[in-house]
């Protein structure tokens, strides 16, 4: 008699390791070349016992399931995975004993009193600055980095026990991010069905999981505006959408103002002729963060298509730039097209704002239009 085996979430977790691998061969995925898709020898449920009792930590079940049935560390999102004695000599002991004070959708203010006393206190003693940051890394084991200053957690304790945190350093206003995903197994397998799928992955995690269907079905049901930015925002991770996405997309940039940008910002992405109309429009809004972001959208996509009908529209504009990022936007985008000259900056490297003249002189560092002399402001400390 034969028996058949109901497949579970560990089984295709290996599985889609081996599928990841194929589908990757040459590593391009961010992360990848350093763990090549292997994962580290199992530990034992003895040898994870015997952590558990030394740290006297229990680890949620699913990271526990994976570190005895998958691998102890190695393959993963970023850079992978920290095996379990790496992770724990990343970790303050004392930050693993603590309770986590952090939580999904924290707001700036709570987040700024909490890390107030590492950013702000200059005469604040080693003790002192450990014990503050042990509070805000509290109940958190240090599972892996993402390169530079970002690093991620795994939570041990409390009401979200389990959960992946991916941090950033104590910056204000910088809440930690909460991924998704309930747990390490679910946020893992995503991280595989994603590479699979043949998504863009290079900032895995931080956005709304779906494929198109899914994520058009969350903006149409949402609550509120800021779930529908974060299902248009996870559109991103397709290299190309689909008719019916496009079409879905032409309708939110044409009916509503929220959104709009994004909107035509994944049109473009897939078709700057689909979205050329729409992002003209946009060019000539009056507001200056949809002209800003027309801009944006101009020097991403639109590099290699002809922009002289933008070009026009952004040299009659020049008169409605009034800060520093926009500026530096229209310097890209005219640089690219050849339609930079002295004259058109002129007001700009004359301008009485040294960050405003600092991106003028940047955007005409190569121009050779010698028929006009402008003399700059000199530009202050």
């Amino acid at each position: 008699m034969l028996f058949w085996k109901k497949e579970t979430q560990l089984d295709r977790i290996v599985s889609k390791l081996e599928k990841a691998l194929r589908k990757d061969t040459d590593f391009s995925v961010f992360g990848a070349s350093s763990h090549q898709y292997k994962v580290h020898e199992k530990l034992t449920a003895k040898e994870l016992a015997n952590w558990q009792d030394e740290h006297q930590v229990t680890l949620p079940e699913p990271y526990a399931q994976f570190l005895t049935n998958v691998g102890n560390g190695g393959a993963g999102p970023y850079y992978g995975l920290y095996p379990l004695e790496k992770a724990a000599s990343y970790t303050d002991g004392n930050a693993l004993a603590e309770k986590c004070v952090l939580y999904p959708g924290m707001k700036k203010e709570k987040w700024n009193q909490l890390i107030d006393p590492l950013i702000n206190d200059e005469d604040i003693s080693d003790l002192e600055y450990d014990a503050a940051r042990n509070m805000v890394l509290g109940g958190m084991l240090y599972i892996g980095t993402q390169g530079c200053e970002y690093d991620m957690y795994l939570i041990l304790e409390g009401k979200h026990r389990g959960s992946i945190v991916y941090t950033s350093d104590f910056h204000p206003d910088h809440p930690f991010f909460f991924v998704y995903e309930d747990n390490l197994l679910d946020w893992y397998e995503r991280w595989l069905d994603e590479i699979i799928l043949d998504y863009e992955i290079g900032w895995f995690g931080s956005r709304m999981p779906g494929d198109e269907n899914a994520l058009i079905q969350v903006y149409q049901n949402a609550p509120n505006e800021e779930i529908q930015l974060k299902a248009l925002d996870a559109m991103f991770k397709f290299k190309k959408v689909s008719q019916p996405t496009m079409d879905f997309l032409k309708n939110v940039a044409e009916h509503r103002q929220k959104g709009r940008a994004t909107a035509i910002r994944l049109i473009c992405k897939t078709s700057v002729k689909a979205g050329r109309e729409d992002l003209l429009e946009l060019l000539r809004f009056d507001r200056n963060e949809d002209f800003l972001q027309a801009l944006i959208i101009l020097n991403a996509y639109c590099k290699s298509v002809d922009t002289a009908e933008f070009i026009q529209v952004i040299l009659q504009s020049l008169d409605r730039v009034h800060d520093p990022e926009t500026l530096r936007y229209v310097g890209y985008v005219l640089e690219t097209a050849g339609a930079i000259t002295l004259q058109n900056f002129a007001p700009f490297l004359c301008h009485a704002e040294s960050e405003m003249q600092a991106a003028a002189i940047y955007a005409t560092r190569n121009c050779k239009d010698e028929s006009a002399s402008i003399k700059t402001n000199p530009i202050s400390g």
